[in-house]
């Protein structure tokens, strides 16, 4: 599979839980090109890989959202705002896609500076709030709680 979007550390938050979970977003989102653009695969791959895109990106910010209760982030509101305008537009694109619309190099490019753009921005400014309440950056686990359940349901 491609690299459409690497990995690289400038997109980690420091807590590896959330990173664990942009990397599954990243995941599906180079799996989409690689299948959407370079393979152009049929409806039914992409139409699997859309929803998983759709409902790992509902799950995700859930979790987040959860921190934001759980440490009382004063910023919650906004961010929770801008979590409803992307799932919003990851519904739209499936929708679109479900009635007849391609998965497109623009659309792909939106997805880009979508994740890239959310992380670097908007993740970011909570993590230092989170670590000064005693969240930890790292668990003993190898892998994230919520990406050992997706990889044994979605990921191959």
């Amino acid at each position: 599979m491609s690299e459409y979007i690497p990995w690289s550390d400038d997109l980690s938050v420091g807590l590896q839980e959330i990173d664990e979970q942009h990397k599954i977003l990243i995941h599906l989102i180079n799996r989409l090109y690689d299948e959407a653009i370079l393979k152009k695969a049929n409806q039914s791959i992409i139409d699997d890989i859309l929803n998983e895109l759709k409902q790992y990106t509902i799950i995700h910010f859930s979790v987040e959202e959860s921190l934001f209760r759980l440490f009382d982030y004063p910023h919650a509101d906004a961010h929770q705002k801008q979590h409803e305008r992307l799932k919003e537009e990851v519904i739209s694109v499936h929708n679109k896609f479900k009635n007849g619309a391609a998965v497109t190099i623009e659309l792909m490019s939106f997805l880009r500076r979508w994740i890239k753009n959310h992380i670097m921005m908007e993740d970011k400014k909570y993590s230092p709030f989170f670590l000064e309440r005693g969240l930890k950056s790292t668990w003993s686990k190898q892998q994230s709680w919520i990406g050992k359940i997706w990889n044994s349901i979605y990921l191959r």
